[in-house]
């Protein structure tokens, strides 16, 4: 039972980093939308392909705000609720399951 525990709780840790690491690439977009960046750059177009199915499909819900994208700003909202709460019940599954409390029965 501690190596399926084991296996939660390694991914929990690898939902997390990946989680972070998207946040920071969406807070990199967000800043480079402030700028007129060379759109051949390949740290750009990494960017931009990275972000923009996610991106585009808030933009699709929010209402047309004029020029101001809050899509970024819903995303790393969602971010931090899915570290938050989907992650740290994961961690506590595992942990539960490594000290032998089980789930259920």
């Amino acid at each position: 039972m501690f190596v399926f525990a084991n296996f939660i709780l390694a991914v929990a840790k690898i939902a997390d980093i990946l989680l972070t690491i998207y946040m920071y690439i969406i807070i990199a977009r967000a800043i480079l939308s402030w700028v007129n960046p060379d759109p051949y750059n390949p740290i750009v177009s990494f960017l931009y392909r990275s972000t923009e199915p996610v991106l585009s499909r808030i933009r699709r819900i929010l209402p047309d705000l004029g020029g101001l994208d809050l899509s970024p700003i819903i995303v790393l909202v969602a971010i931090y609720f899915l570290q938050s709460f989907v992650v740290r019940t994961i961690y506590d599954l595992g942990y539960k399951m490594k000290l032998g409390m089980g789930v259920m029965p």
